[in-house]
């Protein structure tokens, strides 16, 4: 029995170590690949030392706690997909907005994403509109793939019935107001969503 404690409390190690060289994160396919015991991952998670962020995903309980648990969450388990429209706006802080969901770019024809947790909302895009102005951004460790600011306003544009005209405006005021402002870039993703009139006179009203 000794020996068998002993053997149970090395492959815990090892596999910390592992988790650790990893981020701390790991997906549970990933874990079984890397060589940890779908045993020894359930007797982490039961004793406290592995938090569940969603199905089939883990985080060493002991690492700082996560700032943006969502988009980690998300970016992990739909490493194809692109955080778009009122999430990428939150980070860009172009809005007040606290979104209850994760706003997810997906492109026409991939697989729905399998997630109890957290709430996706999925928008389906092609070509250019998708591909175009994507940014990997580190959230908490982990790299995540975001529209830019631009092409998040332009989206936003684009699918402003969905998320309401008020929400766009708002969002391209702070954009304005805080500087930084590249408009031949917006312009041209505004191109590429359709949505070039739409803008200008929004645009032109703030400058």
């Amino acid at each position: 029995m000794p020996h068998e404690a002993a053997t149970h409390e090395g492959s815990i190690d090892a596999a910390i170590r592992l988790f650790r060289r990893h981020g701390g994160v790991l997906r549970t396919r990933d874990a079984l690949r890397l060589g940890i015991h779908p045993r020894t991952l359930y007797a982490m998670r039961d004793a406290g030392l592995l938090d569940r962020l969603s199905r089939g995903l883990y985080r060493l309980a002991d690492l700082p706690p996560l700032g943006n648990p969502d988009l980690v969450a998300v970016a992990l388990k739909v490493p194809g997909g692109v955080i778009c429209l009122i999430s990428a706006l939150a980070y860009h802080e172009l809005t007040t907005q606290i979104p209850h969901e994760v706003y997810l770019a997906l492109p026409r024809g991939a697989e729905p994403p399998r997630l109890d947790h957290p709430p996706v909302r999925i928008f389906w895009v092609t070509g250019k509109a998708f591909t175009e102005g994507v940014e990997t951004h580190e959230v908490d460790g982990v790299p995540v793939r975001i529209y830019g600011a631009e092409k998040t306003l332009a989206d936003c544009f684009k699918y402003r019935n969905k998320i309401g005209l008020d929400t766009v405006v708002e969002a391209l005021r702070r954009y304005v107001r805080r500087g930084r402002t590249r408009i031949d870039t917006l312009m041209a993703y505004a191109r590429i969503c359709r949505v070039k009139k739409v803008i200008r006179p929004y645009l032109e009203a703030l400058l």
